[in-house]
Parts: structure tokens; C-alpha cells; sequence
């Protein structure tokens, strides 16, 4: 689905401080459209770009890549799912049925391991209550440290304000990025 951007992304190349931001961040690719979009307040960028969670943390690649397309995909954002499919989907080592799963699927899907069905029931819960009930606590305390959880739940907070940038300004997806995969 074409969309048409409500912000327009800035013109290349952009000031020589946020292009050496963006440089060491997308490691010599091209600077993604919503930098490009954020970029209008320079300030909010930088900020952006020092708080990112996409190194290597307390989880996992591929549960840190799940809880973030499970987010964004509740949010109906995308934009932010389909990168995060096309530049981590196989580094995290997902399947086609479980990148379709990690939109329309249940958080007890068969292509889930225990520990991912616990990222998915964290993600839906915080999606739709903010919160968790006890049940879900005592498992997920089972299951993760409290760094982990800690770090899973920021996550969770963190894709929710980029879906809302992207979805709010209407960022037009990457040329290399799929976008949501139909229901099964």
C-alpha cells in the first residue's frame, strides 16, 4: 500500500553533524526515512539515535527482534515492521510462517519456542492493558532475569513511540522492505 508522507523526509545530504551520526548508526548504508524524517528536529534525533536498544543487550537477537515486530505490528506500523523484517528477520533466523505469525498469529502459535510465547504474551498484554496480570508476571519471572525483563519491556515502550512517529507522519515504506504479510 502506497502511502503518502505527511512529513516529508529531508533531502540528502543533511547537516554534518546528523550525517556522522547516521553514518556510525547504518554502518555505511543509506540513512533510513524515518532518520531523514526526524531529522526536522535535530535535537529529538540525536536523542533517538543515543537511545536505542539495538545492541547487543541482556536478550537475545531473535527475542529482541520478535518483541519488536510483535509491537509494531499491534501498532499497525508497517513501516517499522517491514525494516525490522528485511534488516534482522534472517539474522534472528525467522521463517516466512513465523514473520506471518508475528503479525496475525497467536502468542500460542506452533512456530513459538516457550520463551517466545512469553515475548508475544508480554508484547499483546502491554499492547492492550499496559500492564500484566500476576499469571504472566510468575511466568515470566520463571522464564527471565529481571535485566531481561526490564529490557523487553522498554522495548515494547520504545516501538510504540516509533509506530506512532512513523503512523502519525506517514513515513513511506523502505523500497527494500516487505510489507505485513496477508492472514493466513
Amino acid at each position: 500500500m502506497s502511502v503518502t508522507a505527511r512529513i516529508e523526509a529531508l533531502p540528502l545530504p543533511l547537516a554534518p553533524p546528523l550525517e556522522t551520526a547516521l553514518a556510525t548508526v547504518m554502518r555505511g548504508a543509506p540513512p533510513l526515512l524515518i532518520f531523514r524524517t526526524v531529522a526536522h528536529n535535530p535535537r529529538v534525533l540525536e536523542r533517538m539515535l543515543a537511545g536505542g536498544l539495538l545492541d547487543r543487550g541482556s536478550i537475545p537477537l531473535r527475542l529482541r527482534e520478535l518483541m519488536i515486530l510483535r509491537s509494531t505490528a499491534r501498532c499497525g506500523a508497517e513501516y517499522e515492521w517491514g525494516v525490522h523484517a528485511a534488516i534482522y528477520g534472517d539474522k534472528a533466523g525467522f521463517t516466512p510462517a513465523e514473520l506471518q505469525a508475528s503479525v496475525h498469529g497467536t502468542a500460542d502459535a506452533p512456530e513459538w519456542g516457550a520463551q517466545e510465547q512469553l515475548v508475544l504474551r508480554l508484547a499483546d498484554a502491554l499492547h492492550e492493558r499496559h500492564d500484566v496480570d500476576d499469571a504472566l508476571w510468575t511466568d515470566l519471572r520463571a522464564a527471565f532475569a529481571e535485566d531481561q525483563l526490564i529490557e523487553l519491556t522498554m522495548l515494547a515502550g520504545l516501538y510504540h513511540a516509533v509506530s506512532y512517529l512513523v503512523n502519525l507522519t506517514r513515513v513511506p515504506r523502505e523500497a527494500f522492505a516487505p510489507g505485513f504479510p496477508a492472514a493466513a
